[in-house]
């Protein structure tokens, strides 16, 4: 099961199990994974879990200051890798395929040393 790492702002160090489905992420009060900053919109991103090839996938939802992987702002559906920094507003989030059992072991895992996969290149 993959999860996400707030790196950044006021929620840094937050951890969001994504689980095995689609996860939409924004300032909306309603939504799974709330993150506050004014440059985030209600609706900002969806990460999308296909179950058939066990990928996760990131898709900007028509965002007014868009949705960076790795420092590229994506215009597409784009795949998700283990280690892949994703950027809405002024926050990163930390992208990790690894299931973690508690908040605890996932910022570990993301504070060792040579434990991060090659990220996705946007071309």
């Amino acid at each position: 099961m993959a999860s996400l790492i707030v790196l950044d702002g006021l929620q840094k160090d937050d951890y969001y199990p994504l689980g095995r489905r689609t996860t939409v992420i924004g300032r909306d009060e309603a939504l799974m994974i709330q993150i506050l900053d004014d440059r985030i919109s209600r609706k900002h991103l969806r990460i999308r879990y296909d179950k058939d090839n066990n990928l996760y996938y990131a898709l900007d939802m028509s965002s007014k200051h868009g949705v960076f992987i790795n420092g590229d702002k994506i215009k597409e559906e784009t795949r998700l890798v283990d280690g892949d920094y994703i950027t809405i507003g002024a926050i990163t989030l930390w992208f990790t395929v690894s299931d973690f059992p508690d908040k605890e072991s996932a910022l570990s895992h993301y504070k060792k040393v040579g434990e991060r996969s090659r990220p996705t290149f946007i071309e």
